[in-house]
């Protein structure tokens, strides 16, 4: 059976076709409309019937993967990067398409998808943790996404970073974009590292360069030390909440080298007691796995 997604993000509105055997058959991508809700709910609806000719199916099994949260009782939608919060999107897609269409959180979708024929198939849990410009992560148990009470995902990335990793390499306490202080992904996302990079003094701090000198760049090396070190206090923090048997790291960091390998290092100077430590993998779909996710969450009405 083809399935269809939607990967809804602050940047591009990209609608995804899959074959029976879940390989991408068309893709097409257009800027998200962020003046208005109007214009975006044009703009997603248009996707949506682009899918349904393309599969020509107009019940065609379609999810959307949303970089947001929907409150599962009321169905309003909350998003930094989207002009939806305040809006029930679902249902402003019933009343324009004639039928609804689920919705989970991006982060939900790629921990789904690399749980079912991806870097964590046959674990029992899985958290997905996505290193990209933000923070976020995604939690799957036996298969299945656990129950939401307000729609939250993972919300690692609002954490607080420990005051003793703070203070172990006399880093400032940056303020959140959220407007809380100290949270995780000011440390620990692309934009953490790119700013642990310019507090060190690096004439490139781009995340990727830094990444790439380390090997023959002392102080480089020492950026990406401090960077792993501040992750694995997070993924130390994941651990105790939510003890997973395989962490899968998606994002435009888990393309940096040996990245599992460094992550697992340093959480194994934190863990407690003999505790087995999670298996960390990188992410056998790429950018494609969240919407990969949530089109095999239509496929089994699960979404």
């Amino acid at each position: 059976m083809i399935s269809g997604a939607i990967d809804l993000g602050g940047t591009k509105i990209e609608a995804r076709l899959f074959d029976g055997m879940m390989q991408t058959v068309a893709v097409k991508r257009v800027s998200t409309p962020r003046e208005d809700f109007a214009s975006f709910l044009a703009a997603l609806v248009e996707q949506i019937r682009w899918l349904e000719a393309t599969g020509e199916n107009a019940s065609l099994p379609i999810a959307i993967s949303i970089a947001g949260l929907i409150d599962p009782k009321t169905g309003i939608a909350t998003a930094s990067n989207i002009p939806v919060s305040g809006h029930n999107l679902g249902l402003a897609l019933r009343e324009s398409l004639g039928r609804g269409l689920p919705m989970v959180n991006d982060c939900m979708a790629f921990a789904y998808s690399e749980a079912h024929g991806g870097a964590a198939e046959g674990a029992d849990s899985v958290l997905g943790l996505v290193l990209g410009t933000g923070v976020g992560a995604g939690f799957v148990i036996e298969g299945r996404i656990p129950p939401r009470h307000a729609g939250l995902a993972v919300e690692i990335g609002h954490l607080g970073m420990p005051a003793r990793a703070l203070e172990r390499h006399r880093l400032p306490i940056w303020t959140c974009g959220c407007g809380r202080i100290a949270c995780n992904e000011n440390y620990t996302s692309g934009t953490g590292l790119r700013r642990i990079a310019e507090w060190a003094g690096l004439a490139d701090p781009e995340p990727q360069s830094v990444a790439s000198r380390a090997s023959a760049d002392a102080e480089s090396a020492r950026v990406m030390q401090i960077w792993a070190d501040l992750t694995g206090e997070m993924i130390y923090s994941a651990q105790l909440m939510l003890d997973p048997q395989v962490i899968v790291l998606g994002g435009g960091l888990s393309n940096i080298p040996r990245l599992p390998e460094m992550l697992s290092e340093a959480i194994g100077k934190l863990r407690l007691g003999q505790v087995r430590l999670p298996d960390i993998r990188v992410a056998l779909h790429g950018d494609s796995s969240g919407a990969r996710g949530a089109a095999l969450m239509a496929k089994a009405g699960m979404a």
